[in-house]
């Protein structure tokens, strides 16, 4: 990726105060994390980042040490290889197959079938996260078993080594229903408030907001894709202006934006929902049962 810097001095972020409520108008600063090798299982993600942006410092490109309330935006990728959950997959589906909880859709293509499912995680995506690209010839990457976990270990290595609290996100490449092409969300989370609640303030015509919860943890993921590139290999970035949302403990996670199964809408696919719903109808009409 050819640009370091990606400035975003129009942003529409709260600033710093009760709850990141407040004027707006703060910007954020992003710098990717050039220059990290190719990682293996076993390796120390936390100080491969840091020698990396270490000799981006050194390099002339001015101070960019890390600070307090800086968020460090990890690639699930180089955690998932770290962590081992590199695996060998003859047949891609089996992998798809071993990591469903649940089927949401499935839909037939002549390159064959795409099926969106939950995971274990919770998440709902295409082929529940198994990834075949950036990986040897027959194996993929499974997304990390807890990306909160490894948000938290991240973080606390950084703060170890450098003594700077940073907030840490862990950061996947996923579509959205009604809307093309895909985006970067957080799977992981530590020291991040990943979801700003804004219900009981006011908007600026003086209108109580009674819904608006921003996934802020979301909206920074996405932003440092910008800069790391799908296909650049560039393993992590750096926010910086985005300490109104970083916290002093880890917190719950990005398994806090996960939305629960009762406050669904749409559960299922709009094709299997109406396929069940035919069915249902059939059994009714056969046995007499009122509509």
């Amino acid at each position: 990726m050819s640009a370091h810097l990606v400035e975003a001095a129009d942003a529409e972020m709260a600033s710093a105060g009760s709850g990141g409520h407040g004027p707006r108008g703060q910007g954020l600063t992003i710098w990717p994390v050039t220059g990290v090798p190719e990682v293996a299982e076993g390796d120390d993600v936390a100080a491969l980042i840091l020698t990396a942006w270490q000799h981006q410092s050194s390099a002339g490109r001015g101070d960019i040490r890390l600070q307090d309330g800086d968020v460090l935006v990890v690639s699930s990728k180089v955690v998932s290889k770290a962590e081992g959950r590199r695996v060998r997959a003859a047949d891609r589906e089996e992998a798809i197959t071993a990591e469903t909880v649940r089927v949401v859709a499935a839909r037939e293509h002549p390159g064959g079938v795409t099926r969106i499912v939950e995971n274990h995680l919770g998440l709902v995506m295409a082929a529940a996260g198994v990834d075949a690209s950036n990986t040897p010839e027959g194996t993929v990457l499974l997304l990390p078993a807890d990306p909160d976990a490894s948000a938290r270990a991240i973080r606390a290595a950084v703060r170890s080594r450098t003594g700077v609290s940073v907030g840490v996100l862990i950061s996947d490449t996923a579509g959205r229903a009604w809307r093309q092409g895909v985006t970067d969300m957080a799977v992981g989370a530590a020291g991040v408030r990943v979801l700003d609640d804004l219900r009981g303030t006011r908007d600026a015509d003086g209108r109580e907001l009674s819904a608006t919860v921003v996934c802020v943890a979301d909206e920074l993921a996405a932003a440092s894709e910008l800069v790391r590139g799908k296909s650049a290999r560039v393993a992590a970035a750096v926010i910086r202006g985005a300490g109104r949302w970083t916290t002093t403990e880890d917190g719950p996670g990005a398994r806090a934006i996960v939305r629960l199964a009762g406050e669904d809408m749409f559960r299922r696919g709009s094709d299997e929902a109406y396929q069940e719903g035919f069915a249902a109808g059939l059994a009714a009409g056969r046995t007499g049962s009122p509509g």
